[in-house]
């Protein structure tokens, strides 16, 4: 890769993760108490389909470990915001969905989120985020593409 080239990539990393860390930042601080990230993510994805998902399906959409996946759903369920139960086609799996107060709980998130975010958008101006979008979105799924192996 060129230096030029080098320097590009170096730039762009450098502000998606420096943009990742103050987003995470800023979420944390106006997220309900108790809610974190993760949770509010997985409420959030379980609403957007509305459909179970097993942690085993959830654990990859989140591009994390099965135990980290576990322990997230280990405390969306004590706090009520999710049902688990034994998948009825195969025992050793299990099905997870979102409860009325995990519903709840996400909306009251989004609530506390919006103020936040439409400052952003105000801020950007929303021709300008809805230009973004796609290449954020393409940057994503190019990032999210498994290694090729030689």
């Amino acid at each position: 890769m060129s230096t030029e080239k080098n320097a590009l990539a170096i730039s762009l990393f450098s502000e998606v993760l420096a943009a990742d860390q103050m987003v995470r930042y800023r979420l944390s601080r106006v997220l309900p108490k108790g809610m974190e990230i993760s949770h509010f993510s997985v409420l959030n994805h379980l609403v957007w389909h509305d459909d179970e998902r097993s942690p085993a399906q959830l654990a990859e959409t989140f591009n994390v470990t099965r135990g980290a996946m576990t322990n997230t759903l280990n405390r969306l369920d004590w706090a009520g915001h999710i049902h688990i139960r034994p998948d009825w086609d195969d025992a050793r799996r299990k099905m997870v969905a979102i409860s009325p107060a995990g519903r709840r709980a996400r909306d009251q998130a989004l609530s506390a989120i919006a103020p936040m975010v439409g400052e952003v958008i105000d801020n950007l101006g929303e021709d300008r985020v809805r230009e973004t979008l796609p290449i954020l979105r393409q940057l994503r799924v190019q990032m999210s593409d498994k290694p090729k192996s030689n």
